[in-house]
């Protein structure tokens, strides 16, 4: 297994639509080990492959406070979805910035394990929200699209003199955070 480099905001790679899997081999089973690992160390709880400049439709996540539960989709879809939630949401793309985005509450959700079969399951609460977050991933969405355009820019600004600051000293500045990193 390795650990994977994850693309930050705003950088144009994690725009790109990710296309379906048609092929479920050893390839993409190695490439879901890898980005579990990849998420598991950052540390976050969801890690779409598109982070991680694959532009294929696969997810990983795991909101278990205590011990792994990993869940991976691959070509997921959503079924059904009702309610809405507002929870505070983080990114692992988008470090060091929070805010809070309106989710539907409860999903079905249809999709491909590593192996190929299919499966169906619902989801509610932070694992609704967390698939919500990593499958606009996958359409080249961030959560930060559906903040004010003022927030944005300030987000933008924020990112830029990261980065030149980043460039400079070759530091990094990442803080942790009480809000779990999708």
């Amino acid at each position: 297994m390795a650990r994977l480099a994850i693309l930050e905001y705003p950088d144009p790679r994690l725009r790109i639509r990710a296309e379906p899997v048609t092929k479920f081999d050893a390839e993409v089973q190695k490439l879901v080990a890898d980005m579990l690992e990849t998420m598991y160390a950052a540390p976050g709880i969801g890690l779409a492959a598109t982070q991680v400049n694959v532009h294929k439709r696969i997810l990983v996540c795991d909101v278990a406070i205590e011990g792994k539960q990993p869940y991976c989709l691959i070509n997921p879809e959503i079924v059904h979805a009702e309610g809405q939630t507002n929870a505070e949401e983080g990114c692992l793309s988008v470090p060091e910035f929070y805010d809070y985005v309106d989710r539907a509450a409860l999903i079905r959700v249809k999709a491909f394990d590593p192996q190929g079969r299919p499966f169906e399951f619902q989801a509610d609460g932070l694992l609704a929200v967390c698939i919500q977050h990593e499958m606009d991933h996958l359409e080249g969405k961030l959560f930060v699209d559906y903040l004010s355009e003022l927030k944005r820019e300030r987000l933008r600004k924020k990112a830029s003199k990261k980065a030149k600051r980043a460039q400079h000293d070759g530091s990094d500045t990442h803080v942790p955070s009480s809000v779990p990193v999708i």
